[in-house]
């Protein structure tokens, strides 16, 4: 059996490294994307989704996109680590002082391995939810990507410190639900699957796209819609989801409480079996 890594490794262009040049337009403007894989057994199950979703971010910010060197570096890394995480840094490179695009920058590729998160194992059977007041700014162009800002997640995350919450629910601009700040959200409404239209801010998730491929083919499929807060309270079953922690079923949020559902226990054995 794979044995996880006990430090964790950093390779910078394909390099044993652990520091970059501070002309990097990541480190200065956050210029740059990133991915959060989930090694098992020195594979990446869900690789194709996260490389997917790379391309869509590279096209978005106009940052070349070597789909080829950027797998064989990952897979490298996972069969290194074994079981654990593979996190990917895809930064535009170095440039000159000021916002505009070099045009000659070539990008900057940081992987990194380190074990799994020790997450409670209570909480696969449910879990509280922080109601955040930091809102989703509205921004179209980079809604769904994976880029390097996330100074909002860092915000709503640091306004709860209390063990109880095991994730915080994000809302936009107009107070429509979003997502959490490490996950996607899906919740039963009468009787059907209905997960955050994300056109306008928030990231499209790999656990959230594989969850919406599983009910597509089971002829269940989920909508794809607004989700207002009162709706939310209303849903028979809620969860959150990532391709690290899988399912969460969610029990609370205010004075709302939840069962975990049958339905809600499906995608969870789902989300296990991608990792078996």
């Amino acid at each position: 059996m794979s044995q996880p890594t006990p430090v964790a490794t950093t390779w910078v262009n394909g390099r044993v490294a652990d520091n970059l040049p501070v002309t990097d337009r990541g480190l200065a403007y956050g210029d740059g994307l990133f991915e959060t894989l989930r090694a098992c057994r020195g594979t990446l199950p869900l690789q194709a989704l996260h490389l997917a979703r790379l391309q869509r971010g590279c096209a978005a910010l106009r940052i070349p996109f070597e789909a080829d060197l950027i797998a064989a570096e990952l897979n490298n890394a996972a069969a290194i680590v074994g079981d654990g995480v593979v996190k990917l840094i895809l930064s535009r490179g170095t440039g000159q002082r000021g916002y505009a695009m070099p045009a000659d920058a070539t990008p900057s590729r940081i992987i990194s391995i380190s074990p799994l998160p020790l997450y409670p194992s209570d909480r696969r059977d449910g879990v509280h939810l922080f109601a955040c007041t930091t809102r989703l700014a509205d921004q179209p162009l980079l809604a769904g990507i994976k880029h390097l800002n996330r100074l909002e997640q860092v915000l709503a995350r640091s306004e709860w410190q209390d063990p109880a919450f095991a994730e915080g629910l994000v809302c936009d601009q107009q107070g429509a639900v979003v997502e959490c700040t490490m996950s996607n959200l899906f919740a039963r409404v009468a009787g059907q699957w209905v997960t955050p239209d994300l056109g306008r801010c928030g990231v499209q998730g790999v656990m959230r796209e594989y969850l919406l491929a599983q009910l597509a083919e089971r002829r269940q499929p989920a909508r794809v819609a607004r989700l207002s807060r009162d709706a939310l309270y209303q849903a028979d079953e809620v969860f959150c989801c990532n391709s690290l922690i899988g399912v969460w079923p969610v029990v609370r949020l205010d004075d709302q409480v939840w069962q975990v559902g049958g339905e809600t226990r499906l995608l969870q054995s789902l989300a296990e079996q991608v990792y078996l």
